[in-house]
């Protein structure tokens, strides 16, 4: 599910934005590695397979540029792979800051608490969501 950030309380982006401050650097570096092996390996499958198909040179005359292009398609895959896991500690990271964030809490209930941990726990991918719920019940209950 899309969140929208536009129609957000102020005490929901603030939060929102602490939560960024701890994954921004890793997002940075997650953006930046799966920016370059997109290319990466699109520049080598289609070398790879002009050269293979319609080149018409012996296997030894090509052999360099073959290697050269296999090389480079790996090093995009690498790339798209560690893009991959720096994106699932983002996910850890964020899951961990929020789950501290509610346990801290003193207004809501424990059960509460955790109830919105274990769900959390249980669907880190919508930990977002979660977190902006109980950032709603923590402000009715302040209210």
């Amino acid at each position: 599910m899309g969140i929208s950030m536009t129609n957000l309380p102020q005490f929901i982006l603030r939060e929102i934005e602490k939560l960024e401050e701890v994954i921004a650097p890793f997002l940075k570096k997650a953006s930046r590695y799966y920016l370059w092996s997109i290319p990466l390996i699109f520049v080598s499958l289609f070398n790879l397979v002009f050269l293979l198909l319609f080149d018409s040179n012996s296997l030894q005359s090509m052999l360099p540029a073959v290697l050269i292009y296999a090389v480079l398609g790996a090093l995009g895959m690498a790339l798209a792979k560690e893009s991959k896991m720096q994106r699932k500690e983002i996910e850890k990271l964020s899951s961990d800051y929020i789950i501290k964030r509610m346990s801290k809490s003193e207004i809501v209930t424990e059960n509460v608490k955790n109830e919105y941990i274990a769900m959390v726990k249980n669907k880190p991918s919508h930990a977002l969501e979660y977190f902006i719920r109980f950032l709603q019940d923590e402000n009715r209950a302040r209210v």
